[in-house]
């Protein structure tokens, strides 16, 4: 059954300490992630500051007409999808897709909806909505054993050595959708 979490971010600060905590998760080298989210929500935004947290040098520019850009870093690989304008399911094995999505590494995909069918399930479904010019709300949804594992990695490294909490990270960061309330990070 998928774990469900929501959370706010009241500003793009908010998303960069989501996308370094994120980044510091051993097992993100393995996980594939779905970015879904209207148009401007943030989902490119997230990214960035995801693969700067991994280290990334240079411009990160949009896969968008691209389909994919690819990263490596020091032993490990990451690949960065935007299926806005995936058109042709025959696209994915002539591209070689499959190829990518088997092998090991990271996978972060936008607008995965384009490419139904062929995406394996996601470890984590992170869908973004807009609340105003600068608050985005954020549900995670962990769908696999890998994605519960990510989750329970991320809750944990929230806590500070002496067990508490961090304070960019409280202890109610996220809330269930089962509580129907949202937490604000500051």
């Amino acid at each position: 059954m998928p774990i469900v979490k929501s959370l706010c971010w009241p500003d793009e600060a908010a998303c960069q300490r989501f996308a370094t905590q994120l980044a510091a998760l051993p097992g993100l080298k393995s996980a594939y992630i779905e970015l879904q989210g209207e148009l401007g929500a943030g989902k490119t935004t997230l990214v960035r500051h995801l693969l700067r947290a991994l280290g990334v040098q240079g411009r990160i520019k949009s896969p968008t007409y691209a389909v994919v850009e690819p990263y490596e870093l020091p032993g490990w690989n990451l690949w960065h999808f935007d299926f806005y304008r995936f058109a042709d399911p025959r696209e994915w094995e002539d591209a070689g897709f499959r190829d990518i999505f088997a092998s090991p590494g990271l996978k972060l995909a936008e607008w995965p909806d384009k490419a139904a069918g062929c995406v394996p399930r996601a470890d984590w479904v992170l869908a973004l909505s807009v609340l105003d010019a600068d608050q985005r709300q954020l549900q995670l949804t962990a769908q696999t054993p890998h994605g519960g594992v990510l989750l329970k990695e991320f809750e944990s490294s929230s806590r500070n050595d002496d067990g508490r909490y961090s304070p960019i990270f409280p202890k109610n960061l996220f809330s269930t959708q089962a509580q129907a309330t949202t937490v604000r990070t500051a």
